[in-house]
Parts: C-alpha cells; structure tokens; sequence
C-alpha cells in the first residue's frame, strides 16, 4: 500500500557527513579549513539523527565530558564555603571560571562582575530585582523578548511601575530624556529565539551618551541584554560597545551543550554602587546577620553577595572544560560565526526555492530579508500545493520518524509569534478560553497556524543537514493537498459492514483514524467518506511499534 511504503521510508537517518568543503560554494571558507567531517566524527559520537535544534540545546564535546569526568576521578570538588585544602581549591576554580567565561565574552573582571545562577531566566530575575526601578519609572520590553524577559512584568506590576511593551526601532524615543519618568529598565534580547532576527548591542551606550552620566551617577535607564540565543554563535565584545549593558544574562549548555544547570549574570562594575538591595538573602551572602534581630551585614563583594546558597561547583569546574574543547575544536567563537552564518544562508535559500509543481511555495519562511540582522535560527511553515496551512505538528511527528529533529510551537517568545504569525492578543486569549494551550496539538485554529516550526544551526551542522531536511520537506509535502491525500486514495477492501438503521441523536464533528496505534492521527477531510469495516474505521490501528527483541 502506498501508505505502508510511506511509512516504511521514514526510517531514522544516520549520521549524515558533512560535504566537501566545495559543496554549492558555501562552506568553501567556513568548514574550519576542512576539518568539519572529523571534528563531528570524533566530538560528537552522539550526532545519530540530522540534529537541528541547537537554538533550545546545542551539543556537547566529546572531549570536553572526558576530561571533566577525569577531573572528577582524580580531584574532590567541595563547598567552597569551607576552609580546607578542597574546598580552597574549588574556590580558586570558581574564580578562574569567572575570568574565563568574561574573557570569553569579549571584557575582563575590571569591568563586569560574573554572578552564577541556575539558567538565563535565573539571571534575568536577578537583573530585575535588583534594578533601582522607581515606582513611577517604567519596564520597557522589545516584541522578540523571551517570556523569560516578558515575565519581569510581573515583578515590576508589584512596584507600581508602569509596562511598556515596545518594538525595538521605538527605544530612541521610549528612552528620550525629554519623556524621563524616573529611574527604569530596557530589556531586550540580542537575537530572538523566534526568528533569529539580531538587534545591536550598543543601545546602553546610546542611552548613556544622551544623558552624560558620570562616575558618582547612572542614568535613568538601566538595560539588560538577554545574550543566551546570541553568544551561542557570535562574539559578544562586550568592551567594544562603550559603556555596554548593565546587565548581560547567559546559558552556558546554549553554548556548549553542558552544563545544563549554569548560567551567568554579567554586570558592569560601574553599576554596582547603583543596585537594589536584594530582598532575599541565602547563606554565604551575608559577612554577619543575628538570629533575633532584622539585622544583617551582605558580604562586599558582588558576586558572594548574590550567590545565594552553594554555587553549582561541580558545573562550574565542568565550564573550564567546555572553554577549553571549545577553543580546542573550533579555534575561536568568530571561526563558529562564520560557519554558522553560511549554513544559515544556504538553508534560507532552499528552504525558499521549494516549490509545488504549480509553483506555489512549500514553505513560508519568517524574516531572513531586509536590511536587519538574522542569526542561525529559521521559523517557518509547510503549506499544500493550494496554499493552505499544513499543521506543524503533523510536520514535526513525520520529521522525528525521519530522523530529524527540530523544534514546533511558538517557542516561549509570545511578541514575535503574534508578529510573524499575525496573531492578535484577542485571537490567542480566545484559543486559551476554547482550551488551546502552548505545547497542545492544535496546530490550526480556522486553518491559520498558531505556531511554526524551526530549525536552527550550531558549531558542527552541515550542509548535509540541510539536505536531508529539504529532501523530507520534498518527499512528504511536494504537492501535497490537504483534501485530497494519499491515504484517501488507497484501495479499499471489500469487507465492509452494512448501514444499521439506528436511531442517534448526534452530530460527528470529525472523523480521525490512527494508522499506527498510539501515534499521531490522519483528520480525514470534512464532507469526505469514510468506509466503516467489522474491525472498525478502515486503516485505523493497521501498523504498531515494537521493540526488535
């Protein structure tokens, strides 16, 4: 059946290898100088399906998970808040780490403080807690800020300040002294995890030029940078903007697939005297604090100072080792740019030659035009040879059978969703009322997507990546037409059961069959029949999966 043998065809693809440096012209000059095919044969044993979700996770190093788990076997990593000779050494670790991942970042510890937290959302909370907002200052957020950025509302509606949503070209005339409410907070991301789409770095020095702040004051407006999606692929060169961002939030397994549970707050030094008290205080954060009495000394230095708690030492000391596989394999994060730059530029353009054989496009591709910025990540969705929506779930299960691994939904980033998808805040108020959820399988709400699917390039993608994945968008969707699919065309057998005269008082909103049990279903489209057998609906449940042994 023709069905049988579509399904037969999706089996997972192995490890694809990496072109020669020649292929279509694109990788001629950014494959690390050919070493591309041994670096991922040798770094990254694990690449058994065509990976291309490194915008949610990227991958680790081989290398650099052996020489942190010899480490661990030869060394004993302890709380750095004791005294003996191994929690002395841990603590050396953790300040070496500091300097490393600064350097890393394009500045050094006489500029910016490294305070370690759990995740990038961690340090986004921190940066909004502590931020001096006045209470009839504002919160300012860009359209493609995370939620992660978007939740900070809720910390700033406690203080009274005043929200503003913003798109990015308005920050100039949000941030104009002639309109000053008091002492707020911009926050923006340095690329969206939506689109890709990538905004300058310079606005905190923008910002300060405007008001001409000094060493005794700070402007009026703090700004806080969400670097995680950018710094994964491009330098940050945090001292080659001026004055630079008050607050920097990281992810260190964006970077470099592991750790998983360490990310970073960088702060300019030059803020510090400047910052809130922080409510909550954990322990070896204060230098003195009395059972009895509300009284409590915070530690001098800003990094013990916010630390709250133990640190996670055992990540950190597995950060040295990602530095260092890092800079071992790929020489430089500049190196890492210009390759994932030209994967993205070649996978743009395929992504954007698929056509139907009418000439209608297969796929509908966000951004990626213009005169702004893209970086590795590219959102789009499938449509029929007539134009119509095909739902990104249904893409995203097939993609999984085929060994591709990609990311659908709207991706935690709500602003560049609605821009992209042209969904009002009513539209997706009504969905959540109807029971329409983020992460559901409802794909489609009157034929228009509520979400999109995306892929996005790391260090080690190849070219062949791409090519595996525009031939499976080719192979399932090429003049694909929603009501008139191939499984509607199968044979059908002649066992099938007569019409019994039953008196029901129902209505079938939809018929959905399950040719392989506890997988997706196949919608079968409105106004079409649909032969009923002694086993039930024709084609339900035909195929199962099982273990081989």
């Amino acid at each position: 059946m023709e069905l049988q043998k579509r399904l037969l065809a999706q089996q997972p693809a192995t490890p694809p290898p990496s072109p020669p440096a020649s292929t279509n012209g694109i990788l001629s000059a950014s494959d690390y100088n050919g070493r591309l095919d041994e670096i991922r044969r040798t770094e990254y044993p694990q690449l058994k399906t065509v990976f291309l979700d490194h915008t949610g996770s990227t991958v680790c190093a081989a290398s650099h998970i052996q020489a942190f788990a010899a480490e661990l076997m030869t060394q004993i990593p302890a709380n750095p808040h004791s005294r003996h000779v191994e929690s002395q050494w841990t603590q050396a670790r953790i300040d070496h780490a500091r300097d490393r991942l600064l350097a890393f970042a394009g500045t050094s510890a006489e500029r910016y403080a490294v305070v370690f937290t759990a995740n990038a959302t961690a340090a986004i909370r921190l940066a909004a807690e502590i931020t001096p907002i006045e209470q009839h200052g504002e919160f300012c957020y860009t359209r493609e800020s995370h939620t992660s950025v978007v939740g900070v509302r809720s910390l700033a509606a406690d203080q009274g300040v005043h929200l503003r949503p913003i798109e990015f070209t308005d920050i100039g005339e949000v941030t104009a002294p002639a309109r000053c409410r008091g002492t707020s907070l911009l926050a923006y991301p340095a690329q969206c995890n939506f689109s890709g789409q990538r905004f300058p770095l310079n606005v905190a020095d923008t910002v300060s030029k405007l008001y001409g702040s000094t060493s005794d004051t700070h402007v009026p407006w703090w700004v806080l940078v969400d670097a995680a999606a950018y710094a994964a692929s491009s330098p940050l060169r945090l001292d080659a903007h001026g004055a630079g961002p008050d607050f920097v939030a990281m992810s260190m397994y964006k970077i470099f697939g592991a750790p998983t549970g360490l990310g970073a707050l960088l702060i300019r030094r030059s803020s510090v005297p400047f910052l809130r008290t922080k409510r909550y205080f954990g322990g070896g954060t204060v230098a003195g604090l009395t059972f009895d009495q509300p009284w409590q000394v915070y530690r001098s230095d800003i990094e013990a100072r916010l630390e709250d708690g133990t640190v996670n030492f055992h990540d950190i000391i597995s950060l040295h080792h990602a530095l260092d596989a890092h800079a071992n394999i790929y020489d430089s994060i500049d190196m890492v740019a210009r390759h994932a730059r030209a994967v993205t530029e070649y996978a743009v353009r395929e992504l954007r030659a698929l056509r139907h054989r009418n000439g209608r496009l297969v796929c509908e591709v966000y951004g990626h035009t213009g005169e702004s910025v893209f970086g590795p990540t590219v959102a789009f969705n499938v449509k029929d040879r007539a134009g119509r929506y095909i739902g990104y779930m249904e893409v995203e299960r097939l993609a999984v059978m085929a060994g591709i691994s990609l990311r659908a939904g709207r991706f935690c980033n709500p602003g560049a969703a609605q821009k992209w998808l042209c969904l009002s805040a009513q539209e997706l108020m009504k969905h959540a009322s109807l029971g329409y959820v983020c992460g559901d399988d409802h794909d489609l709400v009157d034929d228009k997507p509520v979400g999109a699917l995306r892929v996005s390039f790391g260090a080690m993608t190849s070219i062949e990546d791409i090519d595996q994945l525009v031939k499976f968008l080719l192979y399932q969707f090429r003049d694909y037409n929603m009501s008139e699919s191939a499984i509607s065309r199968l044979p059908i057998d002649t066992m099938e059961i007569s019409p019994t005269a039953l008196s029901v008082n129902a209505q079938v909103d939809k018929v959905i069959i399950y040719p392989i049990k506890s997988c997706h279903g196949w919608t079968v489209p409105s106004g079409t029949s649909w032969p009923v057998t002694r086993h039930g609906l024709k084609y339900d449940r035909v195929f199962v999966l099982m273990r081989e042994h």
